[in-house]
């Protein structure tokens, strides 16, 4: 094989000849090509030179190329590296079948690409009309083209005869559509993947405000529609959308490059910008960001970003060309992934350590004069390796091969037009091929998806490199591998921020203007009840009225906290403290008037009666303590239940006290021995508190109160509920109209001798209640909260003091202090004051007053004499004061002396 690498060697200094000279030869000498012999012909497409230099002409003759492209050159030679390994293999020397090419140059133009696409067309006419063996050997496969535009247009070309192609580089989305590209291959993934991990890259670290460059034509539009959409369902805004001319020849570049420049530089938010341009564009856009920056006198920092670079020049180091990465930012590059290029590194030093002297009379290179200096020719090729392409293009040929093999195995495949490219086409989407070690397989899109490597460009100095691979993005499951190097210097300095609007916090939302893009938006707090946990929320969350409340601008919810009337309450101490002095009072009372219960002062109290109201006053007081603590439902039922029958008891003994005043002094005499025999005071008693009794059950059975938690803004408010609010009011009426009735009685008989006489604290007591409770009644229905059973606590307490001061007190007071008034002379004497005055007011026209004159009379010698045993008064025949027969006479002469003893009991 000597001769086959003299001959590669002469193909190199031809093209590096090419590239020194800048000039094409299809002037001269037609079309560029290198060939060699085989059964089996892989055509080659690449760019070997760049764009053709456009000019007006309506004949059709080609246009002439531009420069040349070092990297193109790389590619072909990997093409051609690749063959001839796998013809050194002992799987295709068993079948005795050898594979040849002929690789063409495309100019990195699909017009140029077209035309010479045609040759390999014409091969496969030949033999498919004449089946002459003056034809060529038919090309049975393609290889190539670079850009997604050339490979579609010659994609198009291709499907007429069904050859198959296998791109390593066209990244297209549109190319995936087996409907319109059936023959149509790729050993890359397509751009829907690598716009994927872009926008991943992109939310990963924040950046939601972006600017985007393409180069015009299938792979930049298809790249510039992928990423707008897969960005905008996650959140992230373009800002500006950049279109450069597809040819560099063409005379809006310049002014589109000037364009961008400008815009990007108008546009300091937007830190990130992802480019899917060419190379070349690159370079010329970096340095016209340069020339503005130092025109206008600004630092060469404000034109500093992060560039997000797609595969067409995330590997193409010579963009910055005389600037740092301290002038133009962070390159972040996406490249396909790379395999073992040991190969292809040891077949260049193979034909470096040819030397430079060769013969040969191929017409192709004797065309141009040699030579350099070999070292520096291949310094000049490794220099300009691309490690994924060259990969991506010994996949090709291994895929190629494995189909070969395959179909060759049971047929002739040395003879030309024996075997169709359609029947490579279909053994290629088929089966699986072996590459380093590792197994590959065209999915059902003709595509393989390998994922992209993640490279940084990062500086030692002045020199700018390309790290290794810090990251592998997965397009399967759109994640991210990171390598060791994730915690260097190479992702430290991506912490920027490139966003429209400062983010939001937690407690705020965002609130996007109409018209506006949605990154572009004003932070506003969050109302109360509601919440935001994360940053940039575009709505703020509710929380759980019912045990949850959160304040204005709030983060999270707080739990509300179970409030009530405590016994810690400052208030509620206080309360408890009057109820238990309460209790202590009635019993202290009590236990007084037991012990004094013969006295004329507990007698006239009422004697066992006054025992019965002290009783009632203690369960009024312990039934206001329930008011206080976590209520239950027991609680809720108990309290006023418990003070609704203790207070109307009370005030039934008062009711009978006044009732027993009224009948002996307001009546008229002829109606009171009527009276007397309906006046039953234990009767009226049961009687007016089983009427209570009956009410509290109907409540407590049809509707009882119960324990209820209610929500308040910041609280959970636990009280009790009174089920009906009509029997509530029933019974709290029924005690008011009890008390009405005592006040009224006792405001007749307020006149009466004032060491006997009650009328005057009763009307007092019962005049205390009324108002309180009036006053309840509209502070009850418009309060709420905590303080609730407070207030009702309160007017119990008051209704409780005023009868108690009232009606125990004065006769406490005169029990311990006054104890000369607590004497039956002392109370005679009082009657007698009061009889002499009574006396003293009567009318002269006794024809008209004896009857009532007879009738106060009675009840003076009466108050006098009759104190009963058992404390009630007893309003009975009224004797003779002397003798004990019936007297009805009254002396108005102040001389007059009335004698008095006492009748018998």
């Amino acid at each position: 094989m000597a001769w086959a690498v003299l001959v590669i060697y002469l193909h190199i200094q031809v093209f590096l000849i090419i590239m020194e000279t800048g000039h094409a030869t299809e002037n001269t000498t037609g079309m560029m090509e290198t060939t060699a012999a085989g059964d089996i012909i892989i055509g080659g497409i690449f760019p070997l030179r760049t764009d053709v230099q456009k000019r007006i002409s309506f004949a059709p003759e080609p246009q002439p190329c531009g420069s040349s492209d070092k990297r193109g050159l790389i590619k072909a030679l990997a093409m051609i590296n690749a063959i001839e390994v796998m013809n050194n293999s002992s799987r295709l020397k068993a079948l005795n079948v050898t594979l040849g090419y002929r690789i063409l140059d495309s100019c990195t133009d699909p017009n140029t690409a077209l035309r010479v696409i045609g040759d390999f067309m014409q091969r496969g006419h030949c033999y498919t009309e004449s089946n002459n063996s003056a034809c060529a050997q038919p090309v049975m496969a393609v290889i190539g083209g670079s850009l997604s535009e050339i490979s579609i247009t010659i994609a198009r070309q291709l499907t007429l005869q069904m050859i198959p192609q296998i791109s390593y580089s066209s990244s297209a989305v549109i190319l995936s559509d087996k409907v319109r590209f059936p023959a149509f291959l790729r050993t890359v993934p397509n751009d829907k993947h690598q716009t994927a991990g872009m926008v991943s890259l992109l939310h990963t670290y924040g950046w939601n405000w972006v600017g985007i460059v393409i180069t015009d034509g299938d792979y930049g539009r298809s790249a510039l529609d992928n990423f707008v959409s897969q960005a905008s369902k996650i959140g992230i805004c373009v800002s500006f959308k950049l279109i450069l001319p597809q040819f560099q020849t063409s005379k809006e570049l310049l002014s589109a490059i000037e364009h961008t420049a400008t815009t990007i530089l108008n546009n300091p938010k937007v830190q990130v910008i992802v480019s899917f341009a060419k190379s070349n564009q690159m370079k010329h856009l970096f340095q016209k960001l340069k020339n503005q920056t130092l025109r206008a006198g600004k630092n060469m920092e404000s034109m500093r970003r992060v560039w997000v670079a797609s595969d067409s020049w995330s590997s193409s180091k010579s963009v910055t060309e005389n600037m740092t990465l301290r002038d133009i930012g962070q390159v972040v590059g996406f490249t396909f992934k790379s395999g073992d290029g040991s190969s292809l590194g040891n077949y260049l030093n193979k034909l470096e350590a040819a030397g430079h002297e060769y013969t040969g009379n191929n017409s192709f290179l004797t065309k141009f004069s040699v030579l350099q200096n070999t070292t520096e020719v291949m310094k000049t090729l490794r220099e300009h390796i691309h490690a994924p392409t060259i990969f991506s293009t010994e996949m090709a040929v291994s895929a190629i091969t494995e189909t070969v093999i395959s179909v060759c195995g049971s047929r002739d495949c040395k003879t030309p037009g024996k075997m169709q490219p359609w029947e490579i086409l279909k053994a290629l989407q088929e089966r699986e091929f072996t590459l380093g070690g590792k197994t590959y397989k065209f999915d059902k899109k003709g595509d393989i998806s390998l994922g992209y490597d993640v490279t940084m460009w990062w500086s030692d100095g002045e020199t700018i490199k390309i790290s290794d691979v810090v990251a592998e993005y997965h397009p399967h499951t759109n994640n991210f591998t990171y390598t060791d190097h994730i915690n260097t210097q190479y992702f430290q300095d991506l912490k920027i921020i490139s966003k429209c609007s400062n983010s939001c916090v937690p407690g705020e939302f965002k609130k996007t203007a109409e018209g506006q893009h949605t990154c572009c938006y004003e932070c506003i707090n969050c109302t109360e009840n509601y919440y935001s946990n994360k940053t940039d929320m575009d709505q703020c969350l509710s929380c759980d009225t019912n045990r949850e409340w959160s304040a204005e601008g709030s983060s999270s919810c707080t739990l509300k906290e179970v409030v009530y009337f405590s016994w810690q309450d400052k208030y509620a101490v206080v309360l408890l403290t009057f109820s238990a002095l309460g209790i202590l009072l009635a019993v202290i009372v009590s236990a007084l008037f037991l012990h004094q219960r013969e006295t004329p002062v507990v007698k006239a109290a009422g004697g066992p009666v006054s025992q019965v109201i002290l009783f009632s006053l203690v369960i009024s007081y312990i039934s206001a303590m329930l008011f206080v603590g976590r209520p239950n439902h027991f609680q809720c039922k108990a309290r006023q239940v418990l003070f609704g029958i203790s207070f109307t008891l009370c005030v039934s003994c008062i009711l009978v006290k006044t009732l027993q005043i009224l009948l002996a002094f307001q009546f008229n005499p002829a109606l009171q021995g009527v009276l007397r025999r309906f006046f039953k005071p234990y009767i009226i008693v049961i009687f007016c508190v089983a009427l209570q009794v009956i009410t509290c059950i109907c409540w407590l059975v049809m509707k009882s109160p119960y324990h209820k938690t209610n929500p308040q803004p910041t609280t959970l408010l636990e009280e009790c509920n009174e089920g009906s609010y009509l029997a509530f009011g029933v019974m709290l009426g029924y005690i008011a109209l009890l008390a009405f009735v005592c006040f009224i009685c006792a405001f007749k008989g307020r006149k009466l001798p004032e060491f006997y006489n009650e009328a005057k604290f009763i009307t007092f007591s019962m005049l205390l209640y009324l108002i309180s409770w009036m006053l309840f009644v509209p502070v009850y229905i418009t309060t709420s909260g905590v303080y609730l059973s407070a207030v009702e606590m309160v007017v119990i307490l008051i209704s409780n003091y005023g009868i108690f001061s009232c009606h125990f007190l004065p006769k406490c007071y005169i029990i311990i202090f006054k104890k000369e008034q607590n004497t039956m002379n002392a109370f005679r004497k009082n009657v007698y004051d009061y009889s002499s005055r009574t006396s003293n007011s009567i009318s002269i026209s006794e024809s008209s007053m004896s009857e009532k004159q007879s009738s106060v009379q009675d009840f003076i010698c009466a108050l006098s004499s009759s104190v009963p045993a058992d404390g009630l008064l007893e309003p009975g025949v009224v004797t003779n004061c002397r003798e004990g027969t019936s007297h009805t006479s009254l002396h108005r002469s102040p001389a007059t002396k009335h004698s008095f003893r006492r009748s018998s009991i």
